[in-house]
């Protein structure tokens, strides 16, 4: 069993800048693919963005740009970079953990993150 721990997320105002961490104590993290997916009130959980082991990255529409991932497989850590943050980034954001190489479909990942919020004020 991975257990994934989220951390970081908050009130932001538009325009601002929020960084989210996930982490665990297993080394297998490093062969998965981790994902940042969110939901927001109301609303199915969505593909946010996506690191493969060898780090390839992708995001969705709305993220690109605007987000980074990242992952440190030393400290068993990927991050999640958020920059001109909007309303509609209003959810609590989820991180997970797959067997996959790469997936955007939740239904695809293995292990959940806690989960955590971030708001964002106009």
């Amino acid at each position: 069993q991975v257990q994934l721990v989220q951390s970081g997320g908050g009130s932001v105002q538009a325009g601002g800048s929020l960084r989210l961490s996930c982490t665990t104590s297993e080394r297998s993290f490093t062969s998965a693919c981790v994902g940042w997916f969110r939901q927001g009130p109301g609303k199915e959980r969505e593909f946010v963005a996506a690191i493969t082991r060898t780090a390839g990255t992708y995001y969705s529409d709305s993220a690109k740009g605007r987000f980074t991932i990242s992952r440190d497989n030393a400290n068993l850590v990927v991050y999640l970079q958020m920059s001109g943050l909007e309303p509609e980034d209003t959810a609590i954001y989820y991180c997970g953990a797959s067997r996959h190489p790469y997936t955007d479909d939740s239904r695809q990942y293995d292990y959940w993150g806690q989960g955590t919020q971030v708001t964002v004020s106009s």
